[in-house]
């Protein structure tokens, strides 16, 4: 069986590194899938368009999103997420530097699962991946699909 998609959703090179290193330090198998502004988000998620070389075969388990993007900005993306019956429910933690208290609440409004901040220094970075992975990867029962 294939290990589920993780897709972050993040315009900075070194946070996409970062936090593929975090996921290989913490042993989370799961492919990631980048998509490096929130419209290529959006295409990955409702149209299938493919990733650098990532088919979409079923929907992430998990979107890491940042909310500071280019095109359309992270809470675009969790609103129009959220507003679509076949995503409506999928995981989504705002993964950002931000710490604004707008952009928390606006988050949480818009039915974010969780809001975390990147922390500066890597060991913190990797823990608090490590967390995200065991939680909503694991641990977390995912809700099911929506009937028609």
């Amino acid at each position: 069986m294939k290990p589920k998609i993780i897709l972050l959703v993040e315009d900075n090179p070194s946070d996409v590194d970062l936090t593929r290193r975090a996921l290989q330090k913490s042993r989370v198998a799961n492919e990631l899938v980048v998509a490096e502004d929130g419209q290529e988000a959006l295409d990955y998620i409702f149209h299938g368009v493919p990733l650098a070389g990532a088919t979409m075969e079923e929907l992430p388990a998990l979107i890491l999103l940042d909310l500071k993007l280019p095109k359309m900005d992270g809470l675009q993306v969790l609103r129009q997420i959220r507003a679509d019956e076949r995503t409506s429910r999928l995981p989504v933690v705002i993964l950002t530097t931000s710490s604004e208290e707008q952009d928390v609440a606006q988050s949480y409004d818009l039915g974010a699962n969780s809001y975390i901040r990147k922390p500066v220094d890597f060991k913190q970075f990797v823990d608090a991946v490590q967390h995200l992975g065991l939680y909503w990867l694991v641990m977390n029962e995912p809700a099911p699909p929506r009937k028609r």
